[in-house]
């Protein structure tokens, strides 16, 4: 099971085009929201989550976590307890854990970056603490994947595919999509 947790002020594009690929990739995963079933992204829109942060605990079937960017969304993820509980779980044990755009100042600045290839939105890469700043569009190290930014959201979403499925199966999606 993989999680993508929203909290208030999250990036609507990064959240659901990665969520709405994966789903379609047939990988089980669940939106959750922080605090709050309803959570209302940085453009306004709102979103009505799977379930809340209080109803789940990283657990032996969880395969990683997926955190969207968005201002003041990263915030408020960064904030949060429970999702620093499952962003330490999931580095511990060595599951996925994806962020886009400015999420991934998350992991640089909890020093999970050190040595790690990671790219970001362009102005965040400051946050990045010990980490190798990639050229890359969307860039994987190990069981980290992040990515810089709302235009690259699908291939956020196919990269995590192939993370569990493979090459061929995202390929094979990416041809249903029509994207470049």
């Amino acid at each position: 099971m993989l999680y993508m947790f929203f909290a208030d002020g999250f990036e609507e594009v990064e959240a659901v085009a990665t969520l709405d690929v994966i789903r379609r990739a047939g990988i089980e995963i669940k939106s959750v929201g922080v605090d709050k079933k309803t959570v209302k992204g940085s453009h306004g829109i709102e979103i009505v989550c799977d379930t809340v942060d209080s109803d789940i605990t990283p657990d032996k079937e969880l395969a990683g976590i997926i955190l969207p960017g968005g201002m003041p969304g990263t915030t408020n993820l960064m904030n949060s307890e429970k999702v620093n509980c499952f962003i330490d779980y999931c580095y511990e044990n060595k599951l996925l854990l994806a962020a886009i755009c400015a999420a991934p100042m998350i992991l640089g600045k909890k020093g999970l970056l050190n040595g790690c290839k990671a790219i970001c939105f362009p102005g965040f890469e400051d946050e990045l603490a010990g980490a190798i700043i990639s050229n890359e569009f969307v860039c994987v190290d190990r069981n980290i994947i992040t990515a810089k930014g709302m235009g690259n959201a699908i291939n956020f979403g196919l990269v995590i595919t192939a993370y569990f499925k493979g090459k061929a199966a995202a390929d094979s999606l990416k041809s249903t999509l029509q994207c470049s």
